[in-house]
């Protein structure tokens, strides 16, 4: 089972280091019957603990070679495949209390986490490995280095933690950087009401498209100068400087002052 040649399309760099395997099992804390989606399982390093401890986990793996390998080592009753891209699957088919883990290809992982974020309601919790420096991104506080779209776009919908780092020598082969462990919970009742999701989705964007860019500039096509006053904004500041919150006043004053925007 160890001899299949990595893909460098699909990103595959295997976690074969026993320790870490067993740290972040122990961090996700399967139970019985937990509800659980496996993201790239590979050579099933976490899928064997995840199915011993959960008794069953649906997974996603765009590598048919890999599919065929576990389709032949574990029954249909204890892991439901999906031979596929995690970038087009049906998260909201699975149920709710959804647990979603995996180890992220590094190329897609921005663009697998907004797809993941958009079944919030469904999900439990979500334990992914990343690079390192996305999960520095994904955590970040305004006015730090790190802080951006991504910070922005999870943290309106998910309590985001660092866990811990797992070395690029716990792979095969060694990725080139170190990777970290990433916890997301919902927020639950305690999100914060945005208006219009995808209004916010622009204004977001649009503030960190150009970093260098006034907040005036940069948000021009979207809103004026008197509504960023209103929701209490120095037009001259950079995105960066803003928290969450000030995103969602600023998207909750433009969708009511633009009907329809």
């Amino acid at each position: 089972m160890q001899q299949h040649q990595p893909r460098k399309r699909f990103g595959q760099s295997f976690l074969v280091d026993p320790n870490y395997v067993a740290r972040i099992v122990a961090a996700i804390a399967p139970r019985p019957g937990d509800n659980i989606v496996e993201i790239g399982p590979g050579l099933a390093a976490l899928t064997r603990p995840l199915i011993a401890a959960a008794g069953h986990v649906n997974a996603i793996e765009i590598d048919r070679d890999l599919a065929a390998r576990l389709a032949a080592e574990f029954a249909p009753e204890a892991l439901s495949l999906t031979v596929g891209d995690a970038l087009e699957f049906d998260y909201g088919a699975l149920g709710p209390a959804l647990r979603v883990v995996g180890n992220l290809p590094y190329n897609i992982s921005s663009p697998l986490l907004f797809r993941i974020a958009g079944f919030e309601s469904q999900i439990a919790d979500i334990h992914v490995m990343l690079q390192r420096e996305v999960v520095a991104r994904m955590t970040a506080a305004p006015a730090t280095p790190d802080y951006g779209r991504l910070s922005v776009m999870l943290q309106a919908r998910f309590r985001v933690t660092r866990l811990f780092t797992v070395p690029a020598g716990a792979f095969r082969p060694a990725p080139k950087v170190e990777s970290a462990v990433a916890r997301l919970v919902p927020l639950g009742p305690s999100r914060p009401h945005i208006a219009d999701q995808a209004l916010f989705a622009r204004i977001v964007a649009a503030a960190f498209g150009q970093r260098r860019k006034t907040l005036r500039n940069a948000l021009s096509t979207l809103c004026d100068e008197a509504t960023l006053h209103a929701a209490g904004i120095d037009p001259g500041a950079r995105g960066e400087t803003f928290d969450v919150g000030a995103f969602v006043r600023l998207t909750n004053l433009v969708a009511e002052r633009s009907p329809g925007t």
